[in-house]
């Protein structure tokens, strides 16, 4: 007996609670936490996660272990993810435009167990001359895509103890993309923020590791959205857009052998790298590229 219950009624009170709970009703919940420390299931945040590479990412850490908290705009896409990766995964609504948001995000992951992992996926793409660009569509793709990044990574470090956060940025983050001007700024800043928010991690003592990774045209519809536009062409330059399932692998084994910056394929890379001090000549040179890209978005259509 347990004061005046039996012990098997305790022992089906403690079957409805999470571990966490269990052993805090038992211990206390600073001793509880303690004890279960090492045994809690691991938690991954992944936004946008609805569908494209966000959702290919939510199975890679499904598939390593990760019970993976979906969140996504779109609520019944992040829904459909969560179902198809098992049964530990979940989702949540969220426009991550909202700080408020991702702290909702991060307490809802804490209380499921040790969130460890934070990708910062969900972004947007729009394709068009800048000065012609509609000043909402210019306000959504910097909101979604760099303060939306800044309050998931702000989250993210205030809920975590340790872990590592993922930003999805671009390889247009590396060079000028005309075009994609807008977009393109955005990710620079992504990729600015992201090497100054580990220096900051690393200043202040804290074990987080934060990745920036930087991939080519990907395969997904926030690309195909916009092939019939001529502006994008530079999105179709490679002979091939990049698959989300290899993008996805690739992000994913960051978490193994982490890098602060990340480029695939990494040939487009070292291009970038070259022409940087020559800006000038690297106009010059993605005006061809994007020549070519015209070429291969229209026999796309």
């Amino acid at each position: 007996m347990l004061g005046d219950r039996p012990i098997d009624a305790w022992f089906c009170r403690l079957g409805d609670l999470s571990m966490e709970r269990v052993f805090s009703c038992l211990f206390g919940c600073r001793v509880g936490r303690l004890l279960i420390g090492s045994a809690a299931m691991k938690i991954a945040v992944v936004t946008g996660g609805g569908r494209g590479l966000g959702s290919c990412i939510a199975g890679e850490l499904a598939a390593r272990g990760y019970s993976v908290l979906v969140t996504d705009i779109d609520e019944v896409a992040a829904a459909d993810t969560a179902r198809h990766i098992g049964s530990d995964a979940w989702s949540m609504h969220q426009d991550v435009r909202d700080p408020e948001s991702h702290r909702r995000v991060a307490f809802e992951a804490s209380e499921r167990g040790d969130l460890s992992v934070w990708i910062n996926n969900a972004g947007v793409l729009e394709a068009g001359t800048t000065w012609e660009m509609p000043e909402e569509m210019i306000r959504r793709q910097v909101e979604v895509n760099v303060l939306g990044l800044i309050w998931g990574s702000h989250a993210a470090v205030a809920a975590m103890q340790r872990g590592h956060i993922v930003n999805i940025a671009s390889i247009s983050g590396l060079v000028p993309a005309p075009g994609l001007a807008v977009y393109g700024a955005t990710k620079h800043a992504v990729l600015g923020f992201s090497v100054a928010l580990q220096g900051e991690l690393d200043r202040a003592g804290r074990p987080i590791q934060v990745s920036s990774i930087c991939p080519d045209a990907i395969e997904t519809d926030m690309v195909n959205d916009v092939s019939h536009l001529e502006e994008a062409a530079i999105l179709f330059s490679a002979k091939a857009l990049l698959s989300p399932q290899s993008i996805a692998a690739s992000a994913v084994a960051l978490l193994d052998r982490p890098r602060l910056v990340a480029v695939y394929p990494r040939y487009r890379g070292l291009l970038a790298h070259l022409f940087r001090p020559f800006p000038r000549l690297g106009l010059k040179v993605l005006d061809q590229f994007h020549k070519l890209g015209d070429r291969r978005r229209k026999h796309r259509l």
